[in-house]
C-alpha cells in the first residue's frame, strides 16, 4: 500500500518506532537512524537485540550516525532530503540542534510530512518534561481506571505509548493522502497526553455528560464484563454488553434462569447498579465446573466468552493458528525471530508478504548511504 514511500525514523523506545513500523507493515521503506549506542530498547533485557526492541522494529533498515560529527550531520540532512516522511520522538528543540527545525524543513523540503511526537506537546508548562508510558497513563486518567487507590501499584502493558504511536501513524497517512492532492507536506504534532486521553473517549464523555467520575469498575459494570475462576482453577472471561439476549442466555447457561426475573437484574441499568451482587452470585456458579465445560456450555448458548489466556496460551490457540497471526522471521545473524503479524489483510493477504526481521545496529549504514553517493565503511 505504501510502496515507494520513504520514512526516516529518529525514534527510540515505542512511540516513534511503533508509528514507523506500522507504516513499514504497509510497505513503506523505513530507515531507522540510530546513535552509535543504538536505540536504548535494544538493551532493555540486557542483550543488544532484546525482545522490547524486536517488537517495534521489523521491516526497517538501521543506519548509525554520530551527529556530533559534521559529516554524519550532513548525511542525516541528505537522508531527510530523500524522504517522504520524517518521524521523531525527541523533546521539543532537539531537531533544531540537528539543523532540522521546522522553519528549515518547511523551506528546504515543502513536500515532507514531518511527524513530531512528544510527551506533552509544544506549549504549556509541561512541554519540556520527559514522558514515558507510566507518566502518560497517570496524567491522562488511564491509570485511574486501573489502579486500586487503596493499594496503588503500576502494572500491565504499555497503553499510552501504543496509543500515541498509532495516532501518529494515522496522522502521517492522512497527510500523505492530502499531499497527493496539494503537493505539499505537513508538520504533524502528536503528544502522549492528548493521545492517551483520546484513547479513552468514553471515560471523559461519561463524566462531562453525566457527571460520573469513573473508576476501576465503572466501564466493566456498564459493559457487564466478568472474569471467573472455574473448578479447575482456570479463568474464563465473558462480556455481555447492553442487550438482554446475552444476559438471558448466560443466566440459563449458569443454571440460574430465575435471575432473569430478579428485580435486581431485570434491566441493563439494574444489572449495572447491582453489578457486584450479580458478580458474586455468578462467581459461585462458575466454581462448579471446569473451564472446558463452561466454554462448551456458554458457546452453545451463543454467549460471548473466552478463556483468559497467558501470552503463551494465546500463541497456541487454534484460532490464532487458523489466522496465521504468529509471524516467523529469520535474521541472517540472529536466527529466528517470532512476532505478531500486522493485523490488517489486503485482499486476503498481509500488506507485506515477506516481512524483514528487525535490523542489527547499523546493519544498513553502508548500503543506504551509498545510494546517496556517501561512501563509508560499514559500522
Amino acid at each position: 500500500m505504501l510502496e515507494g514511500i520513504r520514512v526516516i525514523e529518529l525514534g527510540n523506545f515505542i512511540t516513534g518506532p511503533l508509528a514507523a513500523m506500522m507504516l513499514a507493515d504497509l510497505g513503506a521503506e523505513v530507515i531507522k537512524v540510530e546513535r552509535p549506542e543504538g536505540d536504548p530498547f535494544r538493551r532493555a533485557f540486557g542483550a543488544d537485540y532484546g525482545p522490547a526492541f524486536t517488537a517495534y522494529n521489523r521491516n526497517k533498515k538501521s543506519v548509525v550516525l554520530d551527529t556530533s560529527k559534521p559529516e554524519d550531520k550532513a548525511a542525516l540532512a541528505a537522508l531527510v532530503a530523500s524522504a517522504d516522511v520524517l518521524i521523531d520522538n525527541f523533546r521539543p528543540s532537539a531537531l533544531d540542534r540537528l539543523g532540522l527545525g521546522e522553519p528549515a524543513l518547511r523551506e528546504k523540503h515543502p513536500r515532507l510530512v514531518h511527524c513530531s511526537i512528544t510527551g506533552f506537546g509544544n506549549a504549556g508548562p509541561y512541554q519540556n518534561r520527559p514522558a514515558f508510558d507510566g507518566v502518560g497513563q497517570a496524567i491522562s486518567g488511564i491509570a485511574s481506571f486501573l489502579v486500586d487507590p487503596q493499594r496503588p501499584e503500576a502494572f500491565g502493558p504499555t497503553i499510552a505509548d501504543n496509543a500515541t504511536g498509532m495516532y501518529a501513524a494515522y496522522a502521517v497517512m492522512g497527510a500523505l493522502i492530502e499531499r497527493n492532492r496539494t503537493g505539499r507536506g505537513r508538520r504533524l504534532e502528536v503528544n502522549m497526553l492528548e493521545s492517551s486521553m483520546a484513547f479513552i473517549q468514553d471515560g471523559f464523555t461519561t463524566y462531562t455528560a453525566s457527571g460520573i467520575l469513573g473508576g476501576r469498575l465503572t466501564r466493566i459494570a456498564r459493559s457487564q464484563a466478568f472474569t471467573f475462576r472455574c473448578a479447575d482453577g482456570k479463568l474464563i472471561g465473558t462480556h455481555l454488553s447492553t442487550g438482554q439476549k446475552f444476559w438471558g442466555e448466560l443466566a440459563k447457561a449458569a443454571g440460574a434462569p430465575e435471575l432473569i426475573d430478579d428485580a435486581r437484574f431485570l434491566t441493563h441499568q439494574n444489572r449495572v447498579a447491582n453489578y457486584e451482587a450479580l458478580r458474586e452470585i455468578l462467581r459461585e456458579k462458575f466454581l462448579a465446573k471446569p473451564r472446558s465445560e463452561w466454554l462448551a456450555i456458554l458457546d452453545s448458548h451463543d454467549v460471548p466468552v473466552a478463556p483468559v489466556h497467558t501470552v503463551a496460551d494465546a500463541l497456541e490457540d487454534p484460532q490464532v493458528a487458523a489466522l496465521g497471526t504468529v509471524l516467523e522471521m529469520t535474521h541472517p545473524a540472529r536466527g529466528a525471530v517470532r512476532a505478531i503479524q500486522c493485523p490488517v489483510l489486503s485482499d486476503g493477504e498481509r500488506p507485506v508478504t515477506s516481512p524483514a526481521p528487525p535490523p542489527d545496529l547499523g546493519e544498513h549504514t553502508h548500503s543506504v548511504l551509498a545510494e546517496l553517493g556517501i561512501h563509508r565503511e560499514t559500522r
